[in-house]
């Protein structure tokens, strides 16, 4: 599955979004991503994705640690959005112990997620990270979580050795391995093996 990264449509007039998102629907990519922190994007992507709403998967995410921020955050992604729910709530770039704690903590951000799926505002609960350490940490101690999403590329992993942990981890919890990056971009570096 490919899906549609939301900043796409970021800086964009409606009616260029709404033609992005269209195209991308008629060819068949039914998964969208998105995030408070990508511009506009949210305030584009909604009415763009309204006709389409109840076909696709709708990702949103939020850098709030806290309750109080994430409350905020989660309510007004859905009226950007014009929508009643995500079907996958994602605490953002989660990358540090100091993340980690403040979300997963009392009166983290962690308690709002499970609130928003019981009330229907969110099916599925995942998180992003770019640290294995992290997310391996999240994956191993949080209840209740669905899906990682995870930077994963060929690069990464024949270079660094980065990933593989993550995406095993997760998949021996039965968790859902999303790829970010997925399709990461740039030169290879001068000189470098080209495996």
């Amino acid at each position: 599955m490919i899906g549609f990264g939301g900043i796409l449509v970021s800086g964009t007039e409606a009616s260029e979004a709404g033609s992005l998102v269209s195209e991308a629907v008629d060819r068949g990519v039914n998964y969208f991503d998105v995030a408070p922190t990508y511009g506009n994007a949210q305030e584009m992507l909604g009415p763009a994705l309204e006709p389409y709403r109840n076909d696709v998967f709708l990702s949103c995410k939020t850098t709030e640690r806290t309750a109080a921020g994430a409350r905020t955050e989660l309510e007004e992604s859905l009226r950007l959005l014009r929508t009643d729910h995500v079907d996958l709530y994602q605490l953002h770039s989660l990358n540090t112990d100091e993340d980690f704690d403040t979300a997963t903590g009392p009166g983290g951000a962690w308690e709002v997620f499970l609130q928003a799926r019981e009330e229907g505002k969110a099916r599925f609960l995942g998180f992003s990270s770019h640290s294995a350490e992290t997310a391996l940490r999240l994956i191993e101690s949080v209840d209740g979580l669905d899906s990682v999403l995870f930077p994963t590329n060929w690069c990464t992993w024949l270079a660094a050795g980065f990933g593989p942990q993550v995406i095993d981890a997760a998949q021996q919890k039965g968790l859902a391995r999303l790829a970010l990056k997925a399709m990461a971009y740039g030169k290879i570096a001068e000189g470098a093996e080209k495996k």
